[in-house]
């Protein structure tokens, strides 16, 4: 375990991670945004196109916020920390 822990302390670790959050970040947005997760067309066809639209929807979303300075949004707070924080 400790071995773990100090692996992630490295450069190395750190710039594989960033890909991988980076990747998880535009998952969380496109789930949250468009419902991604299921679907709204029988077929496979309609399926990918739905998959397509959903992310040029990203995309534009991504270039608003780019173009009107909209700040990046927090790391959402989990039920239970919120409770711990007014406690």
């Amino acid at each position: 375990m400790d071995q773990r822990r100090q692996e992630q302390q490295t450069e190395q670790w750190k710039k594989r991670y960033d890909i991988r959050a980076g990747v998880e970040g535009t998952i969380s947005q496109a789930v949250r945004r468009t419902g991604i997760r299921r679907t709204r067309y029988t077929g496979l066809p309609k399926t990918h196109l739905g998959n397509v639209l959903a992310a040029i929807a990203i995309n534009i979303i991504r270039l608003d916020a780019w173009l009107t300075g909209t700040p990046l949004g927090t790391t959402r707070t989990s039920h239970m920390a919120r409770l711990e924080l007014t406690a």
